[in-house]
């Protein structure tokens, strides 16, 4: 009996527990299984972060869009008074700066002075490098034929009402603007924005405001009526754009009042944006070519990035991304403009 009770004790204590052998198979089980679990986790959480990404980018093109059609389509508004009645000989021989002008890839570098002396080039492998600057002028409407009061109607690129220059008003050069560009904000982040500055009844720039995050390149072509690269105007208009150029294309050497006659016979704008999203937004690490402006068509003999333009050599129209893992998308779209654009 007690042979018996013994084998029976033995055989179940070689029962209890686990062998060395059979724990760290049981560890590694669980360990992949947790490996497995981490990772599934991981890129769920990247699959979220990239469609926040998306949604957020979306939403700022939509913005962005939105703010630069608006500011587009009240540019060369004129009150009542100025719209009614023809350039005296005095504003016409002061050659006032046009409604709509820009530069071709430069930056507002400095503030309070005259937007010619804010305005420098762009320089290769600088941030925002092949960006534009954007100008678009208009005046304010009264609520009551001279009161002096603004209606409200017109904002600035900040979204805010103009009403700086009515109780002052005492021709047709005073007007406000918008000023687009693209810089660096936070200063010292890396990041870049669309900025906006304005212009004060005293001609100076004032510090610039992000409006819209993200957007590293800027790219503005001018629609034309009857203008010549780099020549006064010598074909009549007849106020349909027949071809679209750069800001710079449309300077004439050594004559400010050809180059404003040019400025005056823009009638619509082209605008490439490319936006970025933020670090690690992105799936993929992969460099990407991105058009702003599109693709010139197959037939064409123009460069890559060249649709609807005349120009083939314009830095940022072939926009070069790096493999930064950002998310990317670009938005194009045409404003043609509501007001004349004369005098």
């Amino acid at each position: 009996m007690t042979a018996s009770y013994d084998s029976i004790r033995l055989f179940r204590y070689k029962q209890v527990g686990l062998t060395l052998v059979e724990l760290l198979v049981a560890l590694v089980i669980s360990l992949l299984i947790a490996l497995a679990a981490i990772s599934s986790l991981t890129l769920t959480r990247r699959g979220f972060n990239t469609v926040d990404a998306s949604s957020q980018l979306r939403d700022n093109s939509r913005f962005a869009t939105d703010i630069l059609q608006r500011i587009a389509v009240q540019t060369g508004f004129k009150d009542y008074y100025f719209a009614g009645s023809t350039p005296t000989a005095t504003e016409i021989a002061a050659n006032i700066e046009p409604n709509v002008s820009g530069f071709n890839n430069a930056r507002i570098s400095s503030t309070g002075v005259a937007l010619n002396a804010a305005t420098s080039s762009r320089t290769s492998g600088s941030l925002g490098y092949g960006s534009d600057v954007l100008v678009l002028r208009y005046q304010e409407a009264e609520t009551v034929a001279g009161s002096g009061v603004s209606d409200q109607s017109m904002i600035d690129c900040t979204g805010n009402s103009t009403t700086g220059l009515l109780t002052n008003r005492n021709n047709r050069a005073d007007r406000s603007a918008s000023v687009f560009h693209v810089a660096e904000s936070p200063a010292g982040s890396g990041e870049l924005a669309l900025m906006c500055s304005t212009v004060a009844s005293d001609g100076t720039i004032s510090t610039a405001q992000p409006i819209v995050q993200g957007v590293e390149n800027f790219q503005v072509l001018f629609g034309t009526d009857g203008v010549t690269a780099g020549a006064a105007p010598t074909i009549a208009a007849d106020s349909v754009p027949d071809q679209y150029l750069r800001a710079d294309q449309l300077t004439v050497a050594g004559d400010d009042v050809a180059t404003n006659n040019n400025w005056r016979r823009v009638r619509s704008l082209r605008i490439g944006l490319v936006l970025r999203g933020p670090a690690g937004s992105s799936q993929e690490r992969v460099a990407q070519t991105l058009y702003p402006f599109g693709t010139a068509k197959a037939s064409d003999t123009a460069a890559a990035g060249s649709a609807l333009s005349a120009t083939t050599d314009d830095p940022g129209t072939v926009f070069a991304a790096p493999a930064d893992g950002r998310l990317r998308q670009v938005v194009t779209f045409t404003v043609h403009l509501r007001n004349d654009q004369s005098l």
